[in-house]
């Protein structure tokens, strides 16, 4: 029977309704279903000790157990007791998604499970990371609130074109890494765009940089003192490999500090430098202070600048509350360097408050938009066009701005906010800096933005709902949930269920007939599997079975550990739980 997804309209907008998938229990198998539990049981075993004190108990009040791949809308019922909420979706979703949903106290969970091949860790998306990695620290209340302001943040950074290039080359590697399908080639290839995508970035954008953030707190973070500090981040916490790693001193342990998102990480290696929180309080506070320096806080023609360098759509919002939304081309300053005119190419967007003004949208300025800023000169004196009135526009034919910009035509229409003019509708208009024709009658209705200051610059359009609707800047592809099946490793996967079975149903007088059927199996036709091998071992040491294969058993094993030194690691610690 299917898990269903629990609605949460209420929480999440429609053009982020469109990644949530159904989670789908029968599409994990039974070697995904013993991958999640060695997964688990080792982790459990370690983290114990290493974890921060609140990840076991997480566990539980998430609705996470050892035992099976957990279902997600059991799991959002659970995060409800923290305000929080649970989605499916599959894969990589934008990061500005993702952001979005951490904003409105939504986690998504990736609902695909990694490759076996992929155990020790996986750099897509995938239950084990998003379920057992995110959720468990949730139910610390400060951490909780950092995520949550992380999100709230991060959706206002401005992204360049460039990050948007890295995105799909990662996303791109990722997928063709967990697709059982994959050929060595495949994967080379891949691996070759990411590299060339990395290496054409020029600058750290600020959605660079709050990665980075991302990154080595949520992601990698350690907490308490620096010379034995916990782990919670998601990705140690999820990695049973380089968790492990986190221990040796050649990793070296840093207090965080804001200047962490300086450090570039890389996403195909172990990382050689780790930072440590002393509490969690301490991560807000540096996210606060970075804040500080982004265009949404400061405005002016520096965040415009930064619009200007993203190459990426960005929203610009006025002293008004007026925001224009699109790829920022040119901004003309005055003599004192203030903004004084702003162009904009491609579909652009008007909006109040996040909301779109109705007849000013993309498919109203489909080809790109312009407007002055600033204070007009009006009768002998300087003034902002927000304030003047019906009857101070009735009959004006001409606007001069402080910085020189002229506006000529005839007024056939304004918007109005919260009582002041956001919007005045000219036709037949001839805008001019100077000798410079900013707009000509024949382009058609002028839409003259009023607001005399930039406030603030932030990243993608003002009414994200609304412009993805009209424009096909973000596709919206519907995802769905993926199985590691294959006709390759269907047999496999007969004798994982086998074992399963038998020790669901306790120990019987046929279990070591059956056992032992699936050893020979084994070493007939899966001579490098070592799991389920890993799996017949636990069985007959707590069944005290003294199966005849315990020796063969053994002795494969450690063949399959001298060829391959990550798998090794693996059956090291699978046989510490053993013994």
């Amino acid at each position: 029977m299917k898990g269903s997804i629990r609605p949460i309209t209420e929480r999440i907008p429609e053009h982020l309704a469109s990644y949530i998938v159904e989670q789908d229990p029968s599409m994990y198998t039974a070697i995904d279903h013993a991958s999640w539990r060695f997964i688990m049981r080792i982790s459990r075993a370690f983290f114990v000790q290493h974890a921060h004190r609140k990840y076991l108990d997480g566990l539980k009040e998430t609705g996470i157990s050892s035992d099976r791949i957990p279902l997600i809308s059991e799991m959002d019922e659970c995060l409800k007791r923290f305000g929080w909420r649970a989605v499916a979706v599959s894969g990589f979703i934008p990061p500005s998604a993702f952001m979005e949903f951490q904003s409105l106290g939504v986690l998504p969970i990736a609902c695909d499970m990694r490759k076996l091949e992929n155990l020790a860790y996986t750099p897509a998306p995938d239950i084990v990371h998003e379920a057992a990695g995110h959720a468990p620290i949730l139910s610390d209340p400060e951490y909780a609130t950092y995520l949550r302001h992380y999100g709230e943040v991060s959706r206002k950074a401005i992204y360049s074109s460039q990050d948007l290039a890295v995105y799909q080359a990662i996303r791109n590697l990722s997928e063709v890494k967990e697709n059982p399908q994959s050929t060595g080639q495949e994967i080379e290839a891949a691996q070759s765009r990411l590299n060339a995508a990395l290496a054409e970035q020029t600058y750290a954008s600020e959605a660079t940089l709050l990665a980075r953030m991302n990154w080595w707190t949520v992601e990698y973070g350690l907490i308490g003192p620096l010379e034995s500090p916990k782990i919670y981040g998601a990705g140690l916490l999820s990695s049973v490999g380089e968790s492990y790693n986190f221990l040796s001193p050649s990793v070296a342990k840093i207090p965080l500090t804001v200047g962490c998102v300086n450090v570039p990480y890389d996403i195909t290696r172990p990382q050689p430098q780790l930072f440590v929180t002393p509490n969690f309080s301490t991560l807000s506070r540096i996210l606060d202070e970075f804040s500080e320096t982004m265009g949404f806080r400061i405005g002016g023609m520096e965040s415009l600048r930064k619009a200007i360098k993203s190459n990426t759509v960005t929203t610009t919002e006025l002293d008004t509350g007026l925001q224009v939304g699109g790829k920022l081309i040119e901004t003309i300053s005055d003599s004192l360097g203030n903004a004084a005119y702003l162009r904009y190419d491609g579909p652009c967007q008007l909006a109040y408050k996040g909301a779109e003004i109705e007849d000013q949208g993309t498919r109203a300025h489909s080809h790109g938009f312009g407007t002055p800023i600033g204070q007009i000169v009006w009768n002998g004196s300087l003034r902002s066009p927000a304030s003047l009135s019906d009857a101070d526009l009735s009959g004006i034919t001409e606007v001069q701005f402080e910085s020189n910009v002229r506006v000529q035509g005839k007024i056939i229409g304004n918007v109005r906010r919260d009582g002041r003019v956001v919007i005045i509708r000219w036709e037949g208009c001839t805008v001019k800096l100077n000798d410079r024709v900013l707009f000509q009658p024949d382009w058609g209705v002028f839409d003259m933005a009023c607001g005399s200051t930039v406030d603030s610059v932030f990243g993608g359009p003002p009414d994200m709902g609304r412009y993805l609707i009209t424009t096909e800047e973000s596709p919206r592809r519907k995802g769905f949930q993926k199985t590691n099946l294959t006709d390759d490793n269907l047999g496999l996967n007969k004798l994982y269920e086998i074992v399963r079975k038998v020790r669901d149903r306790g120990q019987r007088e046929d279990s070591v007939t059956q056992l032992s059927g699936v050893f020979k199996e084994l070493e007939v036709s899966h001579p490098q599997d070592w799991l389920l091998r890993l799996e017949l071992l636990e069985l007959e040491q707590l069944w005290k079975l003294a199966a005849h294969w315990r020796a063969p058993l053994l002795a494969r094993l450690a063949e399959i550990a001298r060829s391959n030194p990550e798998v090794e690691k693996m059956i090291r610690r699978g046989m510490e739980l053993i013994a």
